[in-house]
């Protein structure tokens, strides 16, 4: 005959207390990486190379994907190799001061060290193939971009934030009315 298994005085297994203590350590590891992580709204990072998307993108009407060329195929938006500014300033402006850095790392064959402005938690998973396919604007998530000469995080990129839109997505997206982004935990926290 099986012996039951001891029971504390709360009536629960000491391998339930184990689970429960378990949980609560989780919950507290899961809060402080939230709270660390915290809103970069705001956050306006100098660049190794003083890159003004108002020029790029708002004057010269350079379209994002050209730079970010994984936005509609990848979960990274990806940042284009340096060799690919040089498309245009081996001929324009190529004797500048930022143009011979870009120049200069073609050269060496070392990619640019650019600094990262918008920045999930590592717990949160996001495509942006995803967004992109289903009309969503970088606008919608990174702000006027085309108007920054130092981009900046103008969004809270918050859990709450992103939920308003999945689950109002016709506020945000042109023709938002007929998508249906899910709003459960798994979406994004795969």
């Amino acid at each position: 005959m099986k012996r039951p298994a001891s029971r504390a005085k709360n009536g629960l297994a000491p391998r339930h207390i184990w689970a429960l203590g378990g949980l609560t350590v989780l919950s507290v590891v899961v809060a402080a990486s939230c709270d660390s992580q915290g809103s970069r709204q705001g956050y306006e990072p100098a660049q190794p190379i003083a890159y003004s998307h108002a020029l790029h993108a708002g004057e010269r009407q350079i379209d994002c994907q050209y730079c970010h060329f994984g936005a509609e195929t990848s979960r990274h938006a990806g940042v284009l190799p340096a060799s690919v500014c040089m498309n245009c300033h081996n001929q324009v402006l190529k004797d500048s001061p930022e143009v011979k850095k870009i120049a200069q790392a073609v050269d060496s064959g070392k990619p640019i060290e650019w600094v990262k402005v918008h920045r999930l938690a590592d717990f949160v998973y996001f495509n942006h193939s995803r967004h992109v396919t289903a009309g969503v604007t970088c606008q919608t998530c990174h702000g006027p971009v085309e108007t920054m000469v130092r981009v900046r995080q103008v969004e809270t990129m918050s859990m709450g934030w992103c939920l308003n839109c999945h689950r109002n997505p016709s506020a945000q997206v042109p023709g938002g009315d007929a998508l249906s982004p899910p709003s459960d935990c798994a979406a994004c926290h795969q």
